[in-house]
């Protein structure tokens, strides 16, 4: 496929996972693990890269992480993945995780964050064109807009924990050059 290939209406832009809490998920204080939580975000994401793109994807970056609340044992916990933005090889991900009591009560947001996979071929690992996502509402364009300004705070974030590493081994090598 090349950039400018639209996708075809087969391919699912958009899912939910839904599934209990479990004991094995849970940390010492009795709610689930935050890398529990990354874990199923991941899944999810991963789920509509493939969909999207039809073939091997991989997480190359989460940005905006939020743990809002936290997810108790025998929750019910629903993940809803959403394709907001496509690159020529990168597909961005909006995620929401929710939870609620299954025995009643209403559902209250956990989690959400912007995943970015990355289409690649399975000989040499390469990254490959994806189809496009068409953005054909406000609410797609708004949500597009907000994946790449996620994308763009995480990448100032790099750039900003990269000088001060490097002034420190600056400061390491001019104290031990002494």
């Amino acid at each position: 496929m090349t950039e400018n290939t639209p996708a075809p209406p087969e391919h699912p832009r958009e899912l939910t996972m839904r599934f209990l809490a479990e004991p094995g998920d849970v940390n010492y204080g009795g709610k689930v693990h935050g890398g529990i939580v990354m874990k199923w975000i991941d899944q999810a994401g991963y789920a509509v890269a493939v969909g999207w793109c039809g073939r091997y994807a991989v997480t190359v970056a989460v940005g905006g992480i939020r743990f809002v609340a936290p997810i108790g044992i025998s929750d019910l916990v629903s993940i809803n993945a959403k394709l907001v933005y496509t690159g020529s090889t990168s597909m961005h991900i909006a995620v929401d995780v929710s939870a609620r009591d299954p025995r009643g009560g209403t559902d209250r947001l956990c989690t959400h964050c912007v995943i970015v996979f990355v289409a690649v071929d399975q000989q040499g690992g390469r990254p490959v064109p994806v189809p496009q996502l068409t953005q054909e509402s406000d609410e797609d364009r708004r949500l597009a807009e907000y994946a790449l300004k996620v994308m763009d705070l995480s990448k100032d974030i790099e750039h900003t924990i990269a000088r001060y590493r490097d002034a420190e081994t600056d400061a390491r090598n001019s104290e031990a050059a002494q």
